[in-house]
């Protein structure tokens, strides 16, 4: 177990799988921070039971208590669930809770109670129904903590890739149209200060993604790369970011390739989930960058069609947890050395 660290973690889709990861991941031996769910006790217990799990379930009345549960239950925060739960059937009654946990360990993670925040996997169908005016969880945490989307950046994270994205939630015939320089500068220099801040990577290297084949092949076969991408690449170059590109996608991310960069930046959603799921599906990470606290999130949905048979797999959690954990106390560390260097 880490020492020091408290993890606050959200209730996600009561009728997905979030509830039964919670538990999963209490019960792993795998090496996990504490952590305390921001759920309904009542709730978890009966999950626990019906899954044949027996998690045992302690509430709590405030963060600090986790740490004295934690060795010996699951640590639980209240937030009542209101409506019965089917599992795989979302009722939309029950979305003010869901939203309610993740505004709560917003609050803690603002006010430095906790290392980090991970949420667990919402439906955005289920959000939309009750009235949910936000994309997604990213740009309702980006709200909540005060900072414009722009500045936020979304990265993806396993072992051994890094990928920041200038696009994410839009048809890929939207893509091109929503590139811009700014857009691509303003993600360089987002991931280019999170590799210092949050992974303690002092002289980072990134990388950026072409967005056509073979980079354009010199405006053949796109215009992008030479008219907006590049221009990009030089600014960031001059403000001293060691960054390179734009390279040909389908070179980028083989075994010798993925050892020169710390990041790379791909100009679409699946341009750079489909190989970090294919390298590592069960631990891929989800991060938003540059929130002024640490937020990670498994990197799945809410599998309805698994929920409540036991089957899902807590890996993603943990890997998030554990993220959430280091990227929180680097961030001390370095908040530490700038207070010292000031002084």
């Amino acid at each position: 177990m880490i020492d020091n660290d408290l993890i606050a973690l959200t209730m996600g889709e009561p009728a997905g799988i979030s509830g039964e990861l919670t538990l999963k991941a209490w019960l792993s031996d795998s090496d996990k921070p504490t952590f305390f769910a921001i759920d309904d006790p009542d709730r978890m217990l009966a999950l626990s039971q019906s899954l044949n799990i027996n998690v045992p379930i302690e509430e709590i009345s405030d963060p600090k208590d986790a740490s004295q549960v934690f060795l010996k239950a699951l640590p639980v925060l209240r937030e009542k669930v209101p409506h019965k739960v089917s599992s795989g059937q979302p009722n939309y009654s029950n979305t003010p809770a869901i939203l309610s946990s993740i505004e709560r360990a917003v609050d803690f993670a603002k006010n430095n109670r906790v290392t980090g925040m991970v949420t667990n996997p919402v439906n955005k169908t289920a959000l939309y129904a009750a009235g949910f005016k936000y994309p997604g969880q990213t740009e309702f945490l980006s709200a909540l903590s005060g900072q414009p989307p722009s500045e936020t950046v979304m990265m993806l994270a396993s072992k051994t890739l890094r990928i920041s994205l200038v696009t994410v939630h839009i048809a890929i015939s939207e893509i091109a149209n929503n590139l811009t320089i700014d857009a691509i500068t303003a993600v360089g220099r987002i991931t280019y200060a999170a590799l210092q801040k949050d992974f303690n990577i002092l002289m980072p290297k990134i990388t950026v993604a072409a967005l056509n084949p073979h980079a354009g092949e010199n405006k053949s076969i796109g215009k992008e790369e030479a008219n907006i991408i590049q221009p990009a690449v030089e600014i960031l170059q001059r403000e001293g970011i060691n960054i390179d590109g734009p390279h040909p996608a389908d070179t980028l991310f083989h075994n010798s390739a993925r050892q020169k960069y710390d990041a790379v930046i791909c100009m679409y959603h699946d341009q750079g989930l489909i190989p970090l799921k294919t390298i590592d599906f069960a631990n891929g990470v989800n991060i938003t960058l540059g929130l002024p606290f640490v937020r990670t999130s498994p990197d799945h949905g809410t599998a309805f069609d698994i929920a409540g048979k036991g089957y899902a797999d807590e890996s993603s959690l943990l890997s998030a947890m554990r993220l959430a954990s280091e990227m929180g106390n680097n961030r001390k560390k370095n908040f530490s050395k700038t207070v010292t260097s000031n002084q």
